[in-house]
């Protein structure tokens, strides 16, 4: 009899994980075992969509397909792509509706979770655009990032260290583009959401897990790229800070904070996209709590170098 083509993908990855890069626009199998075996039900508190229901009775984590993140999957019409990846990103982030008259009104209507990748450069550039409102995803931005300033021999040894432990090197270097076509792309998307005309962001700040992505890391890669500091990185929030000002407890990172709230990890930790992801979460689960999401940082327009913050309890 034969086999549902679902199955034999399951049985061929299963007793071939070679089976599952075959194909250049496919992902390496390790990502697929590593993002499994990191992958956990979100708590309850957070959404009740994650877990199976009685309308998803097969539900299961599947890893993402960091094509199709970037808009370039090709496997779109393939059965035994589809089940073997996860192309909905938005679905791990649901919220249980029921929980929304739990949100303050806040002084946004939408935060752009970012969390870069890449300390000489940057090599993955991930947003999330998330209503303040109803604390759905509204979009993605996902792009791997091609350093202009290194050899190609570092470049690979580079991406080799960073991103061969999780298996999705192959997918950065099929991807990857310099980042002034990430800013210029970047820029398109903000404009295409009505949340730049220009100057500041419109409604929206980008919410980060630290300082350092926007205060430090940007400014220095627009740097090397040549180009200036786009103005809507003029202003961010801090999570950390928010979260020490909202609980009263010291955070030191993205890990701490899921601990305290009790939210499982999904994904790969040091993987821009699942961290993005895994922020946004605790994003979702203060909102719920009942936090205000505020600007915690904005830079001097006449001295870009000169950060002031506005929180007089913030994490160093």
């Amino acid at each position: 009899m034969a086999l549902p083509r679902a199955c034999l993908a399951r049985i061929l990855s299963h007793r071939n994980p070679m089976f599952l890069s075959l194909s250049p626009l496919t992902m390496h199998a390790n990502y697929l075992s590593h993002s499994q075996t990191h992958s956990l039900t979100l708590s309850a508190s957070l959404s009740t969509s994650e877990a199976p229901s009685s309308h998803e009775p097969h539900f299961r984590r599947k890893p993402m397909c960091l094509y199709h993140s970037q808009g370039k999957c090709t496997k779109m019409d393939d059965p035994i792509h589809l089940e073997t990846f996860n192309h909905d990103c938005f679905r791990e982030l649901l919220v249980n509706t029921a929980e929304l008259n739990k949100i303050r009104s806040q002084d946004l209507d939408f935060f752009l979770v970012l969390d870069l990748e890449g300390r000489v450069e940057i090599l993955e550039f991930p947003v999330l655009m998330i209503s303040a409102k109803t604390l759905q995803v509204e979009d993605i931005f996902h792009r791997f990032v091609r350093p202009s300033k290194m050899s190609e021999r570092r470049i690979n040894e580079y991406v080799e260290g960073k991103y061969g432990k999780f298996g999705v090197h192959r997918v950065w270097h099929d991807t990857a583009i310099p980042f002034t076509d990430v800013i210029q792309q970047f820029g398109t998307w903000l404009m295409r959401h009505q949340l730049w005309m220009g100057e500041k962001l419109i409604r929206a700040a980008f919410v980060t897990c630290g300082n350092w992505d926007l205060k430090t890391k940007v400014p220095q890669q627009c740097e090397v790229s040549k180009i200036e500091l786009p103005p809507y990185f003029m202003e961010w929030i801090n999570l950390k800070d928010v979260y020490l000002n909202f609980y009263d407890r010291r955070a030191t990172g993205m890990v701490t904070m899921m601990k305290e709230l009790q939210i499982p990890m999904v994904g790969s930790h040091h993987l821009g996209i699942d961290d993005t992801r895994n922020i946004a979460r605790v994003l979702q689960h203060m909102l719920l709590d009942g936090a205000l999401v505020q600007i915690t940082a904005r830079r001097n327009p006449r001295s870009l170098r000169d950060v002031k913050f506005l929180f007089k309890n913030r994490i160093g």
